[in-house]
């Protein structure tokens, strides 16, 4: 699903492809104190069947970085010489558009009939929006696509802010996993749905979600 304004695409949810690898990186460095390694993501994307990995890309954000590109490349052409010839000058090449546009990623397993979460990040400039929400929301949806009955994940104990936005849409603790995280070794606390088939479950999701996206469609 998007964010419109003015009747154009702003949000779209995209699979993450193996081009995607390096702005997830990024941005999950940039979101959490532990990180997985390029080659784990590399390896899910090609091995791992059960894996779905998706990436939000902010369409605003790839029409001013093709606008910029054309802009330098105008300005490039209009040159006397090329400053790549200055003795020293290093040549930076930054990040293509469709890169840029990448704000946040997200993934999940299927282990027989559960949807285990195993990440969602968002870049931190873009927290606050309800961005988080919709990758949690996406990945629910594709829950449902590929035959899951309940979705699971694990969270820090210490982030109220995720378990928060984790109740409002149904998960409930169900244990705790001791020193979880490498970094610091925290806990996490394991948290499951109710059977998202349910009509109850069903009933309050679509809710949540109409809800969330009138609130994207007029911010």
């Amino acid at each position: 699903m998007i964010r419109q304004k003015g009747n154009r695409v702003r949000y779209v949810i995209d699979r993450m492809t193996m081009s995607d690898v390096p702005r997830v990186i990024e941005i999950e460095r940039l979101a959490y104190p532990s990180t997985w390694p390029p080659s784990a993501y590399r390896k899910e994307l090609q091995d791992n069947r059960w894996a779905h990995y998706i990436v939000l890309r902010d369409k605003h954000i790839l029409e001013e970085q093709v606008s910029a590109s054309q802009e330098s490349e105008r300005l490039r052409k209009n040159r006397p010489f090329p400053l790549s010839l200055l003795p020293g000058r290093p040549i930076a090449l930054a990040p293509s558009p469709d890169l840029a546009s990448i704000i946040g990623f997200s993934g999940l397993w299927l282990m027989v009939d559960e949807a285990h979460v195993t990440t969602i990040a968002m870049h931190p400039e873009h927290r606050g929006h309800g961005l988080g929400e919709f990758l949690l929301v996406s990945l629910i949806d594709i829950s449902y696509n590929i035959g899951a009955k309940w979705v699971t994940l694990e969270v820090r104990v210490s982030n109220h802010t995720a378990q928060n936005l984790y109740r409002k849409y149904g998960f409930r603790e169900a244990g705790v996993r001791h020193r979880y995280y490498s970094d610091n070794q925290e806990d996490a606390l394991i948290m499951w749905t109710d059977e998202i088939n349910s009509p109850a479950y069903k009933q309050k999701f679509l809710a949540l979600k109409a809800a969330l996206f009138q609130r994207l469609e007029t911010e």
